[in-house]
């Protein structure tokens, strides 16, 4: 079941975002669905802490208190952050959304047919982000974990250390290159070999200051010096069309 969560002070707007999606989904009758509304920023985020996250966010961005931007940021801090659609009745916020990685930026008044599209194409996103994943061999059985959980993979020794949104995986003994074993990775666009030894997953990356990443979680992760700005570089491009 896909969850949605709408945010807008406006209590008129509001209804109009619930009206729209139903008719979406009423064109859609084999997509379960729930959906549920919010006044304001902080009463999604404490709904959305509460159940782990929504799969996809609709936010107005101008609003008293945690405003759309601020309230993203926070989201974006969850195990299960959901794909964000912006509105706004200005370009003002734009950059800003881009920084929350935003899946789009849609202005007001809101025009059904657009709506829907965007909403086909995030739905989608999410289904292929949540089914994608690798098998790792651990000393304690196998392990499945989705792409979008990886933060970060590196070589420790004889092995691979993944770095993942809910603690660190370690595998087996390795006797391939470290390359060779994380194939599956590098096939998915949101991961970037830095190095020999070192893979990132642009997902969540939220800025690149000189030779650092700066993850979602707070932490900072040191780049080789060798690959830091063709890393930045690759992460600006990985954005400028997630968010096109």
């Amino acid at each position: 079941m896909l969850r949605f969560a709408v945010c807008d002070d406006d209590t008129m707007q509001l209804e109009q975002l619930q009206r729209l999606l139903c008719d979406y989904f009423q064109s859609r009758p084999d997509e379960p669905v729930q959906i549920e509304a919010f006044h304001s920023g902080e009463a999604l985020l404490e709904r959305a802490d509460t159940i782990g996250g929504f799969d996809l966010y609709i936010l107005d961005i101008l609003m008293p208190g945690a405003d759309g931007i601020q309230t993203g940021r926070k989201l974006r801090l969850l195990e299960n952050p959901g794909e964000i659609i912006f509105l706004s009745t200005s370009n003002d916020f734009a950059a800003d959304s881009y920084d929350v990685r935003a899946f789009f930026y849609l202005l007001k008044p809101v025009e059904k047919t657009r709506f829907f599209l965007i909403l086909d194409e995030a739905i989608e996103k999410r289904r292929l982000g949540q089914s994608k994943g690798i098998i790792i061999s651990t000393t304690n059985g196998p392990r499945h974990i989705l792409f979008e959980h990886i933060l970060y993979a590196e070589r420790m020794g004889r092995r691979i250390r993944y770095y993942c949104t809910d603690g660190v995986i370690d595998s087996q003994t390795i006797r391939l290159p470290f390359r060779d074993m994380v194939s599956s990775l590098l096939s998915d666009r949101r991961f970037y070999l830095c190095g020999a030894s070192f893979v990132l997953n642009f997902q969540h990356v939220t800025g690149v200051n000189k030779q650092t990443a700066l993850l979602d979680n707070g932490q900072s992760v040191a780049l080789p010096r060798s690959s830091a700005a063709s890393f930045k570089k690759a992460w600006g491009g990985y954005w400028l069309e997630e968010t096109k």
